[in-house]
């Protein structure tokens, strides 16, 4: 596709097309809430706790327009977004402050660059690093936030994550979320269970212990070890998967979002009067 904001060759889509970073997504998520603001808004608006399947839909539906729709897709879903946003106001955050949507992308960027990195077993260049920045710089700015709000280089960027993730003092509503995000109420009940172990594990591991300090987990030897077997394990067999398998829920979430699209443009049907 030759219309969409990303071309085929650029990381962004290289790394977003692969479906096991949605197992990371916890990470990213309660990163994210652990920003007092993030966190007040998603617990005073959010349905995570009532549909978290919706929540992950609409989530990762707007992600893949922006990485793989066209430029009129990405654009137009972000105007929805923002709009939506307007309405998740509190008295000490709203949705659309630029300081909120800087650190999303941050959070965006930095889970998708460690955990790609250690499924695929490669490390990027610093120049990968700075092209993949840079074009992660577009989960803030297609929501409206002024580009010079962003951390302008890859080295800047790792002088901010790395302030806030020393200075962050996540609050009870980060706790409440996180309880949500990490106990889910799903379909299947029991049947979850295996699966939900593994995610807790990989969101605790891929947490920056600054942060996972204080949302309390305990991380223990023994935990260390079954989150390093994990990660052996999923680097051992992820990447052999076909292509078309690792790729199917991006194009399963992208296909989706797309007939919401059309349905949105296609608007109200007219009746003619006789």
């Amino acid at each position: 596709m030759t219309d969409g904001i990303f071309t085929d060759g650029d990381l962004i889509r290289v790394i977003a097309q692969e479906g096991a970073l949605i197992a990371a997504g916890g990470a990213a998520s309660l990163l994210q809430t652990a920003h007092p603001k993030v966190a007040q808004g998603v617990y005073d608006h959010s349905y995570t706790a009532d549909d978290p399947a919706r929540r992950l839909r609409n989530t990762m539906g707007w992600l893949y327009v922006v990485q793989f729709g066209t430029r009129e897709e990405a654009e137009t879903l972000s105007a929805l977004v923002t709009r939506g946003h307007e309405a998740i106001t509190g008295p000490d955050y709203e949705a659309n402050d630029p300081e909120l949507q800087v650190w999303v992308a941050a959070t965006l960027f930095a889970v998708a660059a460690q955990f790609y990195q250690v499924l695929f077993r490669r490390r990027f260049t610093r120049a990968e690093l700075e092209e993949f920045y840079e074009q992660s710089k577009v989960y803030a700015t297609i929501l409206g936030c002024p580009e010079d709000r962003m951390p302008a280089t890859y080295r800047d960027f790792r002088e901010y994550y790395a302030g806030m993730l020393n200075t962050l003092e996540i609050s009870d509503a980060s706790r409440a979320v996180a309880e949500q995000v990490l106990h889910p109420k799903l379909p299947g009940g029991p049947l979850n269970a295996p699966g939900m172990m593994a995610i807790r594990l990989l969101t605790a591991g891929l947490m920056p212990e600054p942060i996972r300090v204080q949302y309390g987990w305990k991380w223990t030897r023994a935990r260390e070890l079954r989150f390093r077997l994990l990660l052996a394990v999923l680097a051992a067999v992820y990447p052999r998967l076909p292509l078309r398998v690792r790729t199917l829920p991006r194009d399963v979430y992208l296909r989706s979002t797309r007939k919401m699209l059309a349905k949105l443009n296609r608007g109200p049907a007219v009746r003619a009067r006789g």
